[in-house]
């Protein structure tokens, strides 16, 4: 099932317009149609891709974006192998899928560290520490996501071996929010503007912060389908001036951008603004990857046991396309 989010009117931007006037040529030919998946849409750094639709960036650059929510990393790479999704925006641990066979290689970097990343607990719950989740059950989206892995983390963090929590994957938000609420987990992995609505809604607290736990890591990665790299290099590189375009658009124009993602995550814009900076503080301005973060996202496949061998980095990521400049 996905959420397929429309197009807006171009608001004023000044990166837009300066785009666009540099671009002639790109405004008289018919646009490059993609389809990006998201591994969740209730992300903040995926709501960049609405966010360059709000400002003009794509249309500037002659690219029609199609923009697909899923319910997981799993399901994005399911997206690549069937053909439906160009490029995918998803996590770290996910740049294992091409060595089971996934038709897409991570391209760039999204984001950094987890400091997007929160445990909530039940409001009123009584596990006030993180040392009285030992034993206890955690909420994740998927197994093998990006939340199954910052779960596991809680535990090696403590000491207390792969299985100090038991990890229960659930899907969407309202389902592991219902089961947090019905006692059936005890703590549940949630994107920081997702748990601050759950805390302004009064469903639940956060206990920690992942950025807290895990200091070098790529949370968030850009993949393209090899097709597209193929056959359509050139628009996977707009594609990419586009997005770093509009992360610097988004660190110039907070107010701005704050009204798109409270609208694309269906939050109040005051729980928004609460995440912005550090949100904007992890996301990368050029793509590029680092050794310490790839050494950490290795280690997260091998502690997921997605893949039985160390991972060949020919297999999780190229550079080819970063740094970005724009």
């Amino acid at each position: 099932m996905t959420d397929v989010f429309s197009r807006r009117e171009l608001l004023a931007g000044s990166a837009a317009l300066v785009l666009a006037a540099g671009s002639p040529a790109l405004a008289q030919t018919k646009p490059d149609t993609l389809n990006v998946g998201k591994a969740v849409f209730s992300s903040f750094p995926f709501a960049a891709l609405e966010v360059g639709m709000d400002a003009g960036i794509w249309k500037s650059l002659n690219l029609d974006i199609n923009s697909i929510a899923f319910k997981g990393d799993a399901q994005v790479q399911q997206g690549i192998t069937a053909g439906t999704v160009d490029v995918g925006l998803g996590s770290g641990p996910s740049m294992a899928y091409r060595s089971k066979g996934v038709p897409g290689i991570a391209v760039a970097v999204m984001a950094g560290r987890p400091l997007d990343m929160a445990l909530v607990v039940a409001k009123g719950s009584d596990i006030k520490t993180i040392a009285a989740l030992k034993g206890k059950r955690v909420g994740v989206t998927t197994a093998g996501s990006l939340t199954d892995w910052l779960a596991r983390q809680i535990s090696a963090d403590q000491g207390w071996g792969p299985d100090g929590v038991d990890v229960v994957p659930l899907g969407a938000m309202e389902t592991r929010i219902s089961a947090l609420g019905t006692g059936q987990i005890a703590a549940s992995v949630h994107d920081l503007t997702e748990a601050y609505e759950i805390e302004r809604v009064g469903k639940g607290t956060i206990l920690t912060l992942f950025g807290d736990i895990v200091k070098n890591f790529d949370t968030h990665v850009i993949f393209a389908h090899d097709n597209l790299i193929a056959q359509r290099p050139q628009v996977l590189q707009r594609f990419l001036k586009g997005w770093f375009t509009t992360v610097a658009y988004m660190r110039k124009n907070k107010e701005a951008t704050i009204k798109t993602v409270a609208r694309v995550l269906e939050v109040d814009e005051a729980v928004v603004a609460k995440s912005y900076a550090p949100d904007m503080a992890m996301m990368s301005s050029d793509g590029t990857f680092t050794q310490a973060a790839l050494d950490e996202v290795r280690k997260s496949v091998a502690d997921l046991g997605m893949y039985d061998q160390p991972l060949d980095p020919k297999n999780m990521y190229t550079t080819r396309f970063v740094p970005v400049k724009v």
